[in-house]
């Protein structure tokens, strides 16, 4: 490869986003609240994603429910039909935020 000149080599700079992994960001902020929820779970919980699938289904609801993603079935995103969003374990139950 020489500096300063083109090189042999034939590429596009065009092409078409994957069909899956690839959605709009939230520019708007309008699932940041839902996003914030669940990394503080996630680091309250030593990044065991387990005890936070609550919210990170929340989020996912979120961002179908503003077009910020395609609509899927909740299996397809390794969630069981028919589990609430907003249920949290009995375990997690306790103070809120303001009671802490």
């Amino acid at each position: 490869m020489s500096f300063g000149r083109p090189s042999n080599s034939v590429f596009s700079l065009g092409g078409a986003p994957p069909l899956k992994g690839s959605f709009p960001l939230d520019h708007e902020g309008e699932c940041k609240e839902y996003m914030t929820r669940y990394l503080k779970c996630m680091k309250d919980n030593k990044q065991q994603s387990t005890e936070c699938r609550h919210l990170s289904k929340s989020y996912l609801a979120c961002r179908m429910d503003k077009g910020l993603m395609e609509r899927t079935d909740w299996d397809a995103l390794g969630f069981q039909e028919g589990v609430d969003a907003s249920a949290k374990p009995k375990h997690q139950q306790g103070p809120t935020e303001s009671g802490r």
